[in-house]
């Protein structure tokens, strides 16, 4: 039976078919992706847009199709480069549909097709071809050709896909890493299974039982391409990560975020429209491209992978074990990478908006305008869920996992960490050991893990010096002032402001149990120096430290002093000085200063 006109219910429920069909094969896509890097995550970035799509037509109560709805939701649920660009090639698609009539001719279904293009293209930075966007140009110029010779839809889409087939394998020509890896291009090839969803649909009126797929090579070659051994090692002049966001606002103008964003990497991708937009981004700087987008808009959602990691992970693994902790450890990032440490940001809300510790927001940026912020910070510990699939990840490519949290009693970070270690598979041993640290402590407790590991020890070696040496391990922090942890609600307001009026300064410490006390009182920071200093001296001629670190919070000029002094008093410098985490940061206040050591 001829079909020539098609009903936006129809195409609605094409769209749905389209998903499932994406959906269907997003672990091949997975396994082909090596552009424009090889972070095998371009199936599960496109499933998630589709899943998004999916989701909106099972919210709805009527059976009234929404196109316009469709594309807010492929916004908000995509992910990745190829995610973001198929999004805005469904929001001009759907766009353009929504100006026709509930009864579409060939030739305006062609018309939207054709104005779908430049909004994919226009979204990009740097169009390459060989990529999604040349299959998107290629099937609308496809579908021109053949409505000359024929006037019916399922014969036309039928012929357009034969047509795609053909473009799709050509990638693998038009790119050098696709045809070295002998793989077509991942986002095409979702494109391609997208397409053929829709045909599916409109031709057999069925979108739950998707035929077998009719083009199922992994790559052009026999195998899983990842054995070949033939992709791209990570390089240092790569840009490290992969940053996106979805920001909210009025007269969002996607020329205007990629004009702020140009000089911060490569790879980018703005999707939207005037109301809601989402940026990708390769990045140094996943912190400066956040800070800038705060003059955009509220920023509703953000994601930050690091692909140095993630490759590492696959690829370059220096251990069996890996060692987890958290953002609250402070340590340098070149141990940090040295050992192959996952570090799990915490949550910083500011202004309505979270951001990732360390990642999305560091301290330098947070002094800028802690203190003219209306509403204090607040701090959040990592989802249940998200850590969950996180130690999944990790238990793929890993015989044992040893966890490092921030102390017990100070955050929920080390609950949430034990609640998702139970949900891991019984064959992967893991150990969740709770630091009874913070900072500096927590740091030097996760490196001497790391050189331990780097030893060769067993890991239930590991496991039992590391809790022996928390009682070993201690921090002092000298408080310039206590505004920040009244304001942090760390302290009382009424204790702030008895500590204001008597002028104290106080030394935070942590005891056994990994509560935070008030190790000593002075009434100067000067006072307050020299009973760390002091306590120092006791320490090491009593005992003899093995290790120590200083970190600060925007106070170089006392750590000069720290380190000269500790130096003198130890024989030694300290393994690393560095700025403490912004959450720290936030409880601490600025002009803090800390000493945290491991006694022998």
């Amino acid at each position: 039976m001829k079909t020539d006109v098609l009903k936006k219910e129809q195409f609605y429920n094409s769209l749905l078919a389209g998903a499932k069909s994406v959906i269907k094969h997003k672990d091949t896509l997975n396994e082909i992706n090596v552009f424009p890097v090889a972070d095998g995550d371009t199936g599960s970035n496109l499933a998630s847009l589709m899943h998004a799509i999916l989701n909106e037509s099972e919210l709805s109560n009527t059976h009234k199709y929404q196109l316009s709805e469709i594309a807010d939701r492929a916004l908000e649920g995509a992910r990745g480069n190829s995610g973001i660009i198929f999004a805005q090639y469904l929001n001009g698609m759907l766009i353009e549909m929504e100006k026709l009539g509930d009864e579409i001719s060939i030739d305006a279904f062609i018309d939207v097709i054709e104005k779908a293009v430049p909004y994919a293209y226009e979204a990009v930075n740097e169009p390459v071809e060989g990529t999604m966007i040349t299959l998107m140009r290629e099937w609308s110029e496809s579908l021109s050709r053949i409505k000359e010779s024929v006037k019916d839809f399922t014969v036309m889409l039928s012929e357009s896909i034969e047509n795609l087939k053909e473009s799709l394998r050509n990638t693998t020509n038009t790119l050098e890493v696709l045809s070295k890896n002998k793989v077509v291009d991942a986002g095409a090839k979702g494109f391609f299974h997208f397409i053929e969803g829709i045909m599916y649909y409109i031709k057999n009126g069925q979108m739950d039982e998707l035929y077998d797929d009719s083009f199922d090579e992994k790559s052009i070659k026999n195998g899983d391409p990842h054995d070949s051994g033939e992709h791209e090692a990570w390089q240092d002049g790569q840009y490290r990560y992969c940053t996106e966001a979805l920001i909210s606002g009025e007269d969002l103008s996607a020329k205007a975020i990629k004009v702020a964003m140009h000089e911060l990497g490569d790879s980018m991708v703005v999707a939207g429209n005037a109301n809601k937009a989402r940026l990708h981004i390769h990045t140094n700087e996943p912190q400066e491209v956040f800070y800038r987008l705060r003059d955009f808009g509220n920023i509703e959602q953000q994601k930050v992978d690091d692909m140095k990691k993630q490759y590492e992970v696959r690829n370059a693994r220096k251990y069996d074990t890996v060692i987890v902790t958290d953002s609250i450890a402070d340590l340098p990032q070149s141990y940090v990478d040295e050992y192959q440490i996952q570090q799990v940001p915490l949550l910083l809300t500011i202004e309505d908006s979270d951001y990732y510790d360390k990642l999305t927001i560091t301290s330098d940026r947070f002094y800028q305008f802690m203190d003219e912020l209306k509403v204090y910070p607040r701090s959040a510990q990592p989802n249940l869920k998200q850590m969950e699939n996180f130690f999944s990840y990790l238990s793929t490519y890993y015989k044992n996992i040893l966890v490092l949290s921030v102390s017990s009693k100070m955050s929920g970070t080390h609950n949430v960490f034990t609640q998702a270690a139970k949900k891991l598979d019984k064959n992967v041993r893991i150990e969740v050991i709770d630091s009874l640290q913070n900072s500096g402590a927590q740091g030097l407790l996760v490196m001497k893990a790391a050189e331990l590991l780097d030893q060769g020890r067993e890991f239930n070696e590991i496991v039992t010096d590391i809790k022996a040496l928390r009682q070993k391990t201690r921090i002092l922090v000298s408080v310039k002032t206590m505004k920040y942890m009244v304001r942090s609600g760390r302290v009382s307001k009424v204790t702030g402001l008895v500590g204001k009026i008597a002028n104290l300064k106080p030394v935070i410490s942590i005891d056994e149990h990994g509560e935070g006390i008030i190790f000593a009182k002075g009434l100067s920071v000067k006072m307050s120096t020299k009973k760390i200093f002091d306590h120092l001296k006791k320490v090491h001629t009593e005992q003899g430290i093995e290790r120590y670190a200083i970190v600060h919070a925007k106070a170089d000029d006392r750590v000069n002093e720290y380190t000269a002094t500790a130096k003198a008093i130890t024989g030694f410098d300290p393994v690393y000085t560095m700025d403490i985490s912004t959450i720290v940061a936030m409880n601490a206040g600025i002009g803090t200063v800390a000493v945290a050591y491991i006694t022998k």
